[in-house]
């Protein structure tokens, strides 16, 4: 322990720094490895295990609404967590929420098929995925909060990135197992079918595995304690007994401008993830398409068929994760610069790159290898620059009392203006585009100008007091 120039002992920090960034880190990385290794599975076996509908399209379209039915149950879990993150503190609820999620992504992987108990098997998938969202409702708030609230002077920025990186290493770690999975099942003749041995249970040890990665994540929250922000809070008397409705009360300008905010981070991240995984597995020629499904002894349509990008899901999941790579770089990057320039500053800039981002869909995101490569690194890039400042700047937007609460829930109702109908609408708009994915681009465009306008009618809050 050191002395100050008074001769007084200074007090160690609550938290080591290496546990903040361990523990911030570590459960966002668990919690967005869960939900990739469902966008994955979403993709690749769910249509056709739970949701056969004899429409390829159809049962795409029923697999993509499961995936987005979590966004919606994220508010609801963000208001549950955040009162209690709010009035009783970071700690405990952190451990909650990951728990729920866990629990959650591992009866997904025991769970039985359409053809075990027919339409039950969609309904209780359906539930467990509301079940995933609800928890990553409190996850990303609670994560963000122990890096920013016990952040060194000037540094904020740069510590809120680390729960940011969970989602760049979730991804690498949930298609890299699926990736491991696929090279040690047998092949069929056919590339562009699934193996059997993956269909029936090789598609679940993804989801099983998480158990591990939860047993880790609770041993590194377990060894927290509450943040000086927090607890002078508390012994100061401020916390609120219904912080939700303070928040609400006296904060809802910072909760609509924290909302849209996020709304290009959001549309963008799942473009880049989901529908660019669709579109690009998808076969590039009718002919191609025909064979594959007689293949499979699954019916054709022409009249309704729309072409995507038609490499092998090997060589495209690699081709995801080369850009992912960027992803997290450019995370970690992001911080230091929203530190120097502000949070504001540093994400306008961004999204007017996102804005026009979006008009590269329809010239790079083709049936050629090297252009698509390029369109993932830069969408990709774009990605962690814009999410990395999210981790400081939605907590600072709000006050201790209310803090987990208004982030939470901003970052979550976000998620269901953005994530939660994006890869629905990507899907429509391609499929009105005839396969071209100009459309898709427009959509994160205009989405982008939103977000524009948000960040132009905010402040900056690099320089905040987080103990108020």
């Amino acid at each position: 322990m050191s002395a100050t120039a008074t001769g007084a002992p200074q007090a160690a920090p609550a938290n080591p720094r290496s546990r903040v960034i361990l523990a911030s880190l570590i459960g966002t990385t668990i919690e967005f490895y869960d939900f990739y290794v469902y966008a994955t599975a979403a993709v690749l076996v769910f249509p056709a295990l739970f949701f056969p509908t004899g429409n390829e399209t159809t049962s795409l379209l029923a697999s993509f609404a499961t995936f987005g039915a979590a966004m919606v149950a994220r508010p609801i879990g963000a208001m549950v967590f955040g009162h209690f993150g709010d009035k009783y503190g970071r700690k405990a609820t952190l451990v909650a929420s990951l728990l729920t999620m866990g629990i959650a992504t591992f009866l997904i992987g025991v769970l039985p098929t359409f053809d075990n108990i027919g339409w039950w098997a969609a309904l209780m998938l359906l539930v467990l995925r509301l079940g995933q969202g609800f928890a990553l409702g409190g996850e990303w708030s609670g994560a963000a909060l122990v890096a920013t609230e016990n952040a060194p002077a000037g540094k904020r920025a740069w510590y809120g990135t680390f729960p940011q990186l969970g989602a760049p290493l979730g991804f690498i770690i949930a298609n890299g197992l699926f990736l491991i999975i696929n090279a040690m099942l047998p092949h069929p003749e056919n590339p562009a079918l699934q193996s059997e041995a993956f269909l029936e249970w090789g598609w679940r040890i993804p989801f099983l595995f998480s158990a591990v990665m939860v047993v880790v994540g609770l041993w590194v929250r377990l060894r927290l304690v509450e943040s000086s922000s927090f607890q002078k809070n508390a012994d100061s008397g401020k916390l609120k007994k219904a912080p939700l409705a303070e928040v609400f009360k006296n904060h809802w300008k910072n909760l609509i401008l924290g909302t849209f905010i996020m709304l290009a981070t959001y549309v963008l991240f799942y473009l880049m993830t989901n529908f660019t995984l669709t579109f690009g597995t998808r076969a590039s020629s009718v002919e191609v398409a025909r064979a594959t499904a007689e293949a499979a002894g699954k019916p054709f349509n022409a009249d309704t068929w729309f072409p995507g990008g038609g490499f092998g899901y090997v060589d495209f999941v690699l081709m995801l994760i080369i850009g992912v790579v960027f992803f997290g770089i450019f995370t970690l990057v992001s911080g230091p610069l929203a530190d120097r320039f502000g949070r504001r500053k540093t994400l306008i800039v961004v999204t007017i790159l996102i804005i026009g981002f979006g008009f590269l869909f329809q010239p790079m995101l083709t049936t050629d290898p090297a252009m698509t490569q390029i369109f993932l690194i830069l969408g990709f890039t774009l990605m962690g620059a814009t999410f990395g400042p999210m981790g400081a700047l939605l907590p600072e937007l709000f006050p201790t009392n209310v803090r987990y609460s208004g982030s939470a829930i901003s970052y979550n109702v976000s998620s269901i203006l953005g994530a939660a109908v994006a890869p629905l609408i990507a899907l429509k708009l391609w499929e009105a585009g005839d396969g071209s994915p100009f459309l898709v681009g427009m959509y994160l465009s205009v989405m982008g100008v939103l977000t524009l306008i948000a960040l132009l009618l905010s402040k900056e809050t690099k320089d905040i007091n987080m103990d108020n």
